[in-house]
């Protein structure tokens, strides 16, 4: 399941579960949000994760930053084991690691000012910056992310969605990150703004060389962006493959019916694709073990044994 290149980021077997308080005098048990994944990312590259809402996208992404360790399982960032690292190194290996989230103005401080909300970047990683070189590389990453630094006084409710994102995303790539956790970043932007902010992402990508995992439901964007996709079921991946194998010629039953839920600008067509759909999986296809049925596209095995 590697990239061609020495992966940046190389996850093995993560699974992330959460107890669930027993009542009544029942017994305790446990929610598994996510089961034994295991990917790789290339530098320089962007893997989507899809899958319905519930399947463990955003636990994922959330593990591979530690911000929520994994239950079991290992993450590896430039081939050190992020879990093995001591409190202050793992604060260190933050800024080489970042995350935009869906929700850009839940991500502000509404008391901060924008401009002092990505300069806080350079105060806790960059101390020996003064007060002068701080606002220089503030100003310079507003006017890299399309904004006028004469906006760096104000506060996030002064905003726009897309400006808010596109604030946060300034702030994400402060301390020049080398791989960047994408989490549903234009799930809450309206849709003649999302593709600008795709656009961006794709430009600081050749800009910076940064690897993204993008987190959506917005299929058509995720293969707009990326080059391989994963497909996540029931906190599992399920497929596995270059993003243009994938779309056109899916394998697992649920990356058919998932692919299959994107509308087609054709009426007929549409009509027709959904009279034929079966909304339920079949019972018998049950995540396995991920099997090469191509070179680069891996299913589940028992979907396809």
């Amino acid at each position: 399941m590697s990239a061609s290149a020495a992966p940046i980021l190389s996850v093995r077997n993560l699974s992330k579960a959460y107890p669930l308080r027993a009542w009544w005098g029942g017994k305790a048990s446990v929610f598994r949000a996510v089961h034994d994944v295991s990917f790789d990312i290339a530098p320089g590259e962007t893997l989507g994760l899809v899958g319905e809402s519930g399947s463990g996208k955003s636990t994922i992404g959330r593990a591979v930053t530690m911000l929520n360790p994994p239950t079991a399982g290992t993450v590896a960032f430039e081939g050190t084991d992020l879990a093995t690292l001591p409190p202050r190194a793992m604060r260190r290996m933050r800024g080489r690691i970042q995350t935009v989230f869906q929700d850009p103005y839940a991500a502000l401080n509404p008391r901060m000012s924008v401009g002092a909300y990505v300069a806080e970047a350079f105060r806790l990683h960059r101390p020996g910056m003064g007060a002068g070189e701080r606002r220089a590389a503030v100003e310079h990453l507003f006017e890299r992310v399309g904004l006028d630094p004469a906006f760096l006084g104000r506060f996030p409710h002064q905003f726009s969605g897309g400006q808010r994102q596109r604030i946060c995303i300034a702030r994400a790539i402060a301390l020049r990150p080398s791989f960047i956790v994408a989490d549903e970043p234009i799930a809450a932007l309206d849709v003649s703004i999302q593709a600008q902010v795709v656009n961006l992402l794709q430009d600081l990508q050749s800009e910076l060389g940064l690897s993204y995992l993008f987190i959506s439901h917005d299929l058509r964007m995720v293969r707009y962006l990326c080059h391989r996709v994963a497909v996540l079921w029931r906190g599992r991946i399920v497929e596995l493959a270059e993003s243009d194998k994938l779309y056109e010629d899916p394998r697992h039953p649920y990356t058919q019916r998932l692919l299959s839920a994107v509308p087609l600008p054709d009426p007929v067509a549409e009509r027709a694709r959904l009279a034929a759909a079966d909304p339920h999986l079949p019972p018998d296809v049950q995540p396995g073990d991920l099997v090469e049925v191509a070179p680069g596209h891996w299913v589940a095995g028992r979907a396809i044994a």
